[in-house]
């Protein structure tokens, strides 16, 4: 008999016995989170993990959210991040605003999307960590349907029920109904925006 066998069953025992606490540990990381921000998270909200909050926190909740684990939320200068209600939102999402980022309602953001409206400026001189940023805003519409791995930049627009292929790079606007991939994202079809 392995060490893995006999530290097996009494692992999966304890594992069993914890079942009942999985709900304390969301509502941990709903306390978090609320706790991290400057605006009023709604109870309706459901946090698998707390995200990582960084900056200034003016980031707006809407209700019946979805957030999964190992998301990275930053507002910084006048960044503002509004999520609209019944969005879900990923694992390893980042979202990072220097200006605005607007989601709509009922719309899916997959795995390890990134969505940024800031990029660094170029200074003639001294280190581009030093430089300042320049954004613009992001709009993304309603039941937007954005999948895994998608990169969305600065001065975006998406129209409702739009859908992203996975690891597009958006740099420009998206029709609504367009179904868009690639780098960077172009239409590969269109379906009627109801």
């Amino acid at each position: 008999m392995t060490l893995k066998s006999l530290l097996l069953a009494p692992a999966v025992a304890l594992a069993r016995a914890a079942r009942p606490f999985a709900g304390l540990a969301r509502l941990w990381a709903f306390a978090r989170l609320r706790a991290s921000l400057r605006t009023h998270v709604p109870d309706s909200v459901v946090v698998l993990g707390a995200p990582e909050i960084h900056g200034t926190a003016n980031i707006v909740l809407g209700e019946e959210l979805y957030l999964y684990c190992d998301l990275y939320l930053e507002t910084q200068d006048h960044g503002r991040i509004e999520i609209g209600r019944g969005t879900v939102i990923s694992r390893g999402v980042h979202i990072v605003s220097f200006g605005s980022i607007r989601i709509g309602e009922g719309t899916m953001i997959g795995e390890y999307a990134s969505i940024r409206d800031a990029n660094h400026a170029f200074l003639a001189d001294g280190p581009l960590r030093d430089a300042d940023h320049t954004a613009e805003p992001i709009w993304i519409g309603n039941n937007v349907w954005i999948g895994r791995g998608v990169t969305i930049l600065s001065g975006a627009r998406i129209g409702d029920r739009a859908v992203i292929g996975a690891n597009a790079v958006v740099t420009r606007d998206v029709a609504p109904g367009a179904i868009v991939a690639g780098v960077p994202a172009r239409p590969i079809i269109s379906r009627r925006a109801a």
